[in-house]
């Protein structure tokens, strides 16, 4: 804690506020937690996902190693089981895979893979069979297939249809959330039976408005919460769309630690990405949720469901127990977390343990 202090003395003179030091949450990284067939290699991981039996979904951004070296299909989607043995891949293929960015596993185990590039959502059954798809692919046979263009103001979203989408959550009645995403910047809501319902948001940094809804999760009040990564906040709504609050993460990084890609920010290229919610995940029954920045500072955070920062986990690097682009979360309790790293190219299992307390230290 002492050291924790120190590290936010320092920056406190930073236009950066710190909010209230926060405790380190100790916990190891299991070693070599999934197990690869030979000659199998992971990607970028973008998404991790667990099932009720523990079994874990893992979306890389591999299977291109034949595509050309500009805009491969990038995409697997491999199931593991509870030890980390690898079960199947899942979608083998796929018409939708071209650029995987995460996967979900709903409360009856349908596995569902959100893919940036086709701007496609693929809902499995457990057993791996397609049972819905939401969006659609460009037709490689039309012209103007190519990526989308970022231009000002941007072209009006669709319903239905995404552009770039990056992750889904649903609610406690079965209805569909999906974070659309790079190009869309809104929120759309499907019913249970996959009918589309409505959408809300817009390029923006006002409440409401987004600057690229990278991640989403329900708790269970149905109270939706939306990582709003370029704007540096998650936004609270309830599950019409309308706004309810939101909170940022202000907890300056070791200044110590160093990006493992590029150079490592600072000024106003670190206050842009501190905080920023690269992911989130709240476990189930829980009061609490779990945030994962982007590559740099490349923690992850406990944080209370009202935004107050409980605890940070891990910090930039390439050892086990560090993170670079801790992308997807998946939290089947409050003492079991997975991490997809886009930058290591693999996925963590973390066990946390309860903080020391001084009662702790005066038993030793």
């Amino acid at each position: 804690m002492t050291r924790v202090l120190a590290l936010v003395a320092i920056f406190l003179a930073s236009p950066v506020l710190a909010q209230q030091p926060v405790p380190e949450i100790p916990f190891e990284s299991v070693p070599n937690f999934l197990k690869l067939p030979p000659g199998v290699h992971l990607g970028e991981v973008p998404g991790v996902a667990v099932n009720s039996k523990g079994h874990v979904f893992v979306f890389t951004r591999s299977n291109s190693a034949g595509g050309p070296a500009y805009a491969p299909a990038a995409a697997q989607l491999l199931e593991f089981d509870s030890t980390g043995a690898f079960v199947r891949e899942i979608g083998k293929g796929l018409y939708a895979w071209s650029f995987a960015h995460s996967v979900r596993v709903d409360r009856n185990d349908n596995i569902w893979a959100i893919d940036k590039g086709s701007d496609m959502v693929v809902r499995f059954s457990p057993a791996g069979q397609v049972v819905m798809v939401f969006g659609r692919r460009r037709e490689s046979a039309d012209p103007e297939t190519k990526p989308w263009e970022e231009i000002d103001p941007p072209l009006a979203p669709v319903d239905g249809l995404f552009r770039q989408p990056t992750d889904v959550a649903w609610d406690a009645a079965g209805n569909i959330y999906i974070s659309d995403g790079y190009v869309n910047s809104r929120v759309a809501k499907y019913d249970r039976n996959g009918d589309w319902v409505t959408s809300w948001g817009e390029p923006g940094t006002a409440p409401g408005q987004f600057h690229l809804p990278h991640a989403i999760a329900i708790d269970s009040e149905d109270r939706v919460y939306v990582g709003d990564r370029t704007n540096r906040r998650i936004q609270v709504f309830d599950a019409s769309g309308r706004f309810l609050r939101m909170f940022s993460i202000d907890v300056p990084p070791d200044p110590r630690t160093r990006a493992v890609n590029g150079n490592t920010p600072t000024g106003s290229r670190l206050e842009a990405v501190i905080g920023a919610p690269n992911s989130i995940c709240i476990p189930p029954r829980s009061q609490v949720m779990f945030v994962g920045e982007s590559t740099y500072p490349g923690r992850v955070f406990k944080v209370s469901l009202d935004g107050k920062v409980l605890g940070v986990i891990g910090r930039s690097g390439r050892l086990p127990g560090q993170f670079s682009g801790a992308h997807g979360l998946a939290c089947p309790s409050e003492t079991e977390i997975y991490v997809a790293e886009t930058s290591n190219w693999r996925v963590q299992k973390l066990r946390l343990r309860a903080p020391a307390t001084a009662t702790d230290s005066a038993r030793r």
